[in-house]
């Protein structure tokens, strides 16, 4: 890469995102180290100015690096972009040993012994303890593998609680940091997206303690007992959620989560898309793939086509999509208006491109005129299987749900006369927390705040109580030994045979 020395304007842009910190600013002008530069792009792609020029990487030694998309140019002795690989006497090495689990176990720190991962019981129907120094509800004990173990429980109210929804779909909801709302009040917000899927927060202390608080606590007990909750996005969709079953968008059940992204679709079905048709175009709201630039289509033998798409090229054959109702979560509904232009020189009379998404849901087949027209033609044979492969190797789209907490004062001092000491048994895996039996998972840091998969928990085991609140049934199971050190409530602990709770009559017609 070279820069323009009349366009620069010295902004800096491009030394500070080099990854590799080949550009220097030198009397107002940046100026690329050779030595140093990958190709890798960053440059080009931040300048405002469009001051960066391509060149040939032409220094002696220089070799290239195809462990990713970007194909550093790695000079000799130079790492590449990604600082994993570097150019050794022109080989490409990586630059870190493999490691085995010995490696990094004392990292990952120790496991809780298997004696502890279950609870002796459950909190569910356990009831709650109030004032917090009171000992919990239930403090018992169970001789396992010849060591005696505690369980303690309680159905702890906690403001500091929300519940994280994961809905299954490449259909545009709405936007990042948008309400959600059930009727005309926010209970949440739109998260950032994971992998195929929609992330909604709904919930926090914040929301519980506000004028809606009262429906906050609701619409969290009620998704995490699996009800279908109705909710509305700022600006964006209606949703019916439902834990464990399909979503239901703007009215319709979605069927199909997605594959991979554009690319990835790509480079999973290459040398299938490539007796469909000429192009394939694959659309996604994040990386729209084009076969014919795209490195699995270059593997596959697919020859230039001279099609380029109207959405802004990530690396060759990626393109990052937009965000609407249309094929792929994009703005695209005529999906043969995603394709900018075709060059004539490269592209031939009679020439097929084929387009579809990433769940292989919609498909469509063209075909080039000598004017560089396109006319849709009926899906070949061909074309109907390859959309058939796509869409079965799809997961069902579903609703997923984490319920989160922070555990204080009164699910630590029913349980200890030293809540500190709990806390750091806990993160040291001394005491195992699950919830209603379910492994939780605690969070690095101080205190104890967890999550649980709420479909491991049984239906009907969380509540809320207008404080507002909600309820969750928390266990601790941990040595004997240990509950004694920290100070636990020993008097108050019973064998398991004198704590065993009557059986529950209530019931599930409401859960």
């Amino acid at each position: 890469m070279r820069i323009s020395t009349e366009k620069c304007t010295g902004c800096g842009f491009c030394m500070r995102d080099c990854p590799v910190e080949a550009v220097k600013v030198k009397q107002k002008k940046a100026v690329i180290n050779k030595e140093r530069c990958t190709w890798c792009g960053v440059c080009s792609k931040v300048c405002p100015e469009e001051a960066v020029e391509s060149s040939p990487a032409n220094l002696a030694g220089t070799v290239e690096c195809d462990a990713c998309p970007i194909k550093c140019k790695i000079p000799l002795n130079a790492m590449g972009a990604c600082l994993r690989y570097r150019n050794d006497n022109q080989t490409i090495v990586r630059i870190t040993d493999l490691h085995t689990f010995e490696d990094v176990k004392k990292t990952v720190g120790p496991l809780p012994e298997q004696r502890i991962q279950t609870p002796v019981i459950t909190a569910r129907g356990a009831g709650t303890t109030y004032p917090c120094c009171k000992p919990a509800p239930y403090i018992v004990s169970e001789t396992r593998d010849d060591v005696d173990v505690v369980t303690v429980v309680t159905e702890v109210p906690l403001s500091y609680s929300s519940v994280i929804v994961k809905v299954d779909t490449d259909v545009f909801i709405g936007s990042e940091g948008a309400d959600i709302m059930v009727g005309k009040r926010v209970v949440g917000m739109v998260e950032t997206e994971q992998y195929g899927s929609k992330m909604l927060h709904i919930g926090g202390v914040n929301r519980l303690t506000s004028e809606n608080g009262f429906l906050v606590a609701r619409t969290i007990t009620d998704i995490a007992n699996g009800k279908t909750v109705k909710l509305k996005i700022q600006n964006g969709s209606r949703l019916e959620v439902c834990v464990g079953k399909a979503p239901v968008i703007d009215g319709t059940r979605v069927k199909k989560m997605r594959l991979g992204c554009g690319s990835a679709t790509l480079g999973i079905f290459a040398p299938l898309l490539k007796q469909v048709a000429d192009e394939v175009i694959v659309l996604d709201s994040h990386v729209t793939g084009l076969l014919s630039q795209h490195v699995a289509g270059n593997y596959a033998g697919v020859s230039p086509t001279g099609v380029t798409l109207k959405f802004k090229q990530s690396t060759p054959g990626r393109y990052f999509g937009d965000h609407g109702k249309g094929w792929g979560g994009t703005s695209i509904t005529r999906p043969e208006t995603v394709i900018q232009s075709v060059d004539m020189n490269t592209a031939r009379p009679g020439m097929t491109i084929f387009i579809t998404e990433t769940t292989g849901q919609n498909g469509a087949l063209f075909g080039l005129d000598g004017k560089g027209q396109l006319t849709a033609i009926p899906l070949t044979p061909k074309a109907e299987a390859t959309l058939t492969a796509i869409s079965d190797s799809c997961e069902p789209s579903l609703v997923s749900a984490i319920y989160t907490g922070g555990s204080g004062g009164s699910a630590r001092a029913g349980v200890t006369k030293f809540p500190i000491k709990l806390t750091k048994a806990v993160h040291e895996n001394r005491a195992h927390l699950t919830v209603c039996g379910a492994p939780g998972f605690v969070l690095p840091g101080g205190g104890i705040s967890f999550m649980v998969d709420v479909n491991r928990v049984k239906p009907g085991s969380f509540y809320w109580t207008p404080t507002p609140a909600t309820i969750c049934p928390l266990e601790y199971t941990m040595d004997l030994k240990d509950y004694e050190a920290m100070g636990g409530h020993v008097e108050a602990m019973k064998p398991f045979k004198a704590a065993s709770p009557e059986p529950d009559r209530s019931g599930d017609s409401d859960e």
